[in-house]
């Protein structure tokens, strides 16, 4: 089976995961000059002419690989027009996220692009592997924003044994030694998100940043008040004022069969929106996004500095 660095030729088996709002271009240059690679959400950007303009300069500018992750179910409204221009600039690979990641790996496919595919239990990493996707990225729940319900403990050598794709796990790594335990369990690499917020080339706040060296694991909370679904967020003092539950008529609204598909939707820009505002002004209403990882968080740093922590006890 290759690892990360084989499958992606680079010297880290690393991925800068994804991060609404937090991940951007500078980051992923960055991560690139560090040995490991980058990836960043579509959705950073408004339109699919920015997401184009940031492609084209990452290809130019990037030392290695990066890639472009994909809300691919219909609360992405831009998702096609998204996966044309990935395809059509052929970023190197694709992380699929909340949806069936078919088309996606059919189109990628023929553009020569990877499909790496986001999972959180046997049963669907079988069904994208079924479809072709080139790797597996296994969410647990020690992870950063929507974690899944199981342990990496369980969740890699479940996927390993059961899987015949590479297994990245996403989620609980803060350093070299969480990240070691990862890959003796047998995972090919590892996507580590949270401790990547406090860097210097990340454009958030210093609030939200600072949030993250002054915070630890047992501050991080699940809420499915913002988007709809678990996620796991800071547990700030308005987090803790307006609860993390869903209240009945939301709970109502969420299962109707007839309504839930637009008020998931709605749900789910309200949150975004909710997200965006506290990750770059500071304002009483914070709602900052991160896993437990901050845990090892003790400083604002540069990429390179946070790559070597992670590779280099």
């Amino acid at each position: 089976m290759p690892s990360l660095k084989d499958l992606l030729n680079i010297k880290h088996p690393i991925i800068m995961a994804p991060m609404f709002l937090v991940s951007n271009v500078a980051m992923l240059i960055a991560a690139s000059k560090a040995g490991i690679t980058g990836c960043v959400p579509a959705l950073n950007y408004r339109t699919t002419e920015e997401l184009r303009a940031a492609i084209t300069e990452l290809k130019l500018k990037c030392e290695g690989p990066f890639g472009i992750n994909l809300i691919v179910n219909k609360s992405n409204f831009l998702y096609k027009e998204q996966l044309a221009v990935c395809c059509e600039l052929k970023v190197d690979y694709i992380i699929t996220s909340l949806g069936s990641p078919e088309e996606t790996i059919n189109k990628a496919h023929k553009a020569g692009v990877k499909v790496f595919c986001d999972v959180t239990d046997l049963a669907y990493a079988k069904k994208v592997e079924a479809l072709g996707a080139d790797a597996i990225i296994a969410v647990n729940k020690e992870a950063g924003g929507h974690a899944g319900p199981m342990s990496f403990k369980e969740l890699i050598p479940l996927l390993t044994k059961s899987c015949n794709i590479p297994v990245i796990s996403a989620g609980g790594v803060g350093n070299k030694t969480e990240l070691d335990k990862m890959l003796t369990l047998g995972a090919a690499g590892v996507s580590v998100g949270s401790v990547f917020i406090a860097s210097i080339e990340s454009e958030v706040s210093k609030d939200y940043k600072e949030a993250c060296v002054n915070y630890g694991a047992k501050d991080i909370v699940f809420t499915n008040k913002l988007t709809g679904s678990n996620c796991t967020v800071i547990n700030t003092p308005y987090v803790k004022e307006i609860g993390t539950k869903q209240n009945a008529l939301e709970r109502f609204l969420n299962k109707n069969k007839k309504l839930k598909k637009w008020f998931k939707a709605f749900t789910f820009y309200q949150g975004m929106k909710k997200f965006e505002k506290a990750a770059f002004s500071a304002t009483y209403k914070t709602v900052w996004c991160a896993g437990p990882s901050i845990e090892y968080v003790n400083k604002i740093k540069p990429v390179a500095e946070i790559v070597n922590s992670l590779v280099d006890e």
